[in-house]
């Protein structure tokens, strides 16, 4: 399950763990910036909440990899 909240600064969407498998991960918070993504999970160990920064070039290239075979890439932008 997940939701899709529109806050004034970014697009905020929760990854709900749920099914039958156990155990069951934290919720993943997923912000979207205008010039960045920051993921967010809390820690159950020490109830602090992780956080990863992502550019929107590392995004690109995360997006372009979840399609990929293994190997090394690079991508280009077009100029326009």
């Amino acid at each position: 399950m997940f939701t899709i909240e529109h806050e004034f600064d970014a697009t905020v969407i929760t990854l709900v763990d749920e099914g039958e498998d156990l155990p069951l991960v934290e919720d993943v918070i997923i912000n979207a910036f205008e010039d960045c993504i920051t993921v967010e999970q809390v820690d159950p160990q020490t109830d602090e909440v992780m956080r990863l920064t992502l550019s929107m070039t590392q995004v690109r290239d995360l997006a372009a990899a979840l399609n990929l075979p293994e190997g090394s890439y690079r991508l280009e932008r077009k100029a326009v």
